[in-house]
């Protein structure tokens, strides 16, 4: 299961839609390693006013990875996430992931390139 929905959002849900504030705080609760991640990364980007800042840690253990996993493959939690931090998100692996201002397009399309994704791929993430 990919997130831990209470009761009173699931039945929220269920009668129509519900908040980005509600949604994110769902997700908050549910992935906190991930949500944590993005987090610091928010917040270093924030400090250092650089167009970008990327995760290099590795994640402790199986679940931490399947957190990454789970908020960078769902459409609805990736953007969700990035329009509560205001940043656009990219994923390379579970522990290379970025963070970009909206304006820094050009960081943004070099992260996504073929030629970026190979150049991450390290022996000790083979199983990543």
């Amino acid at each position: 299961m990919s997130l831990t929905v209470p009761s009173d959002l699931l039945e929220k849900a269920q009668r129509g839609p519900v908040s980005d504030e509600e949604f994110v705080g769902c997700v908050r609760e549910s992935l906190p390693y991930a949500w944590g991640m993005v987090e610091r990364l928010a917040k270093e980007l924030d400090a250092t006013g650089a167009p970008s800042v990327q995760n290099l840690e590795v994640p402790p253990d199986d679940a931490a990875w399947g957190e990454v996993f789970r908020l960078v493959g769902s459409d609805a939690m990736r953007g969700a996430v990035q329009r509560h931090f205001g940043v656009r998100l990219a994923f390379q692996n579970c522990c290379k992931v970025g963070l970009f201002r909206p304006e820094a397009t050009a960081e943004y399309e070099e992260f996504v390139t073929p030629r970026a994704q190979l150049l991450n791929q390290r022996p000790e993430l083979l199983n990543c």
